[in-house]
Order: structure tokens, then sequence, then C-alpha cells
């Protein structure tokens, strides 16, 4: 089962909405993964398969992560949220 972190400036705010947000399309398809939020401080130090996060603050990580990352645009935006999660899950065949 995929470990995927969702990841914002504190940990609390809106890596809490992404989560959430990623768990209803996991539903929505039928697809299992653990979910969990972290921060940008530590995320890399946090055990996972898959990091989402936001534009931002991707570009704080991407040099230094020895994990994937999804880069989303806008939390908000459900529609590519769901779109890059399955392209994401898809991918590992």
């Amino acid at each position: 089962m995929q470990k995927i972190q969702c990841v914002c400036g504190f940990g609390c705010g809106s890596s809490l909405m992404l989560r959430m947000a990623l768990d209803d399309v996991l539903r929505k398809h039928g697809l299992e993964a653990e979910t969990f939020t972290g921060d940008v401080g530590t995320c890399l130090s946090n055990p996972c398969d898959v990091i989402f996060i936001s534009k931002e603050l991707a570009e704080r990580i991407r040099d230094r992560a020895d994990v994937g990352i999804v880069v989303i645009d806008d939390l908000m935006d459900s529609a590519e949220l769901e779109e890059k999660t399955l392209a994401y899950l898809g991918s590992l065949g």
C-alpha cells in the first residue's frame, strides 16, 4: 500500500485539506493508500512513498527528495488533484 504524505508549510492547514481531498479521490475510485500530513521543514525525514505538495513549496525540497513528488498547482482544484493522483498511482504498474 502506498504511503502518501501531503505537505504544506506547517503541516496543519492546507496539507490537511489536501489530505481530505486526496482521501475523497481514493474512495471515489476504490483505491487504498495510507495518507498523512507533514510540514515542508521535516517532510523529507518522514517515511513515505510520495509527497504531494504545492508548486511553491516543491522547489524547497525537489533537489533533496529521495521519493516521488507530485506537484499540485492549485490545492483547491479537485479535478487537478484527481488527475494527478490517478496518473501517479497508474504509473506504479
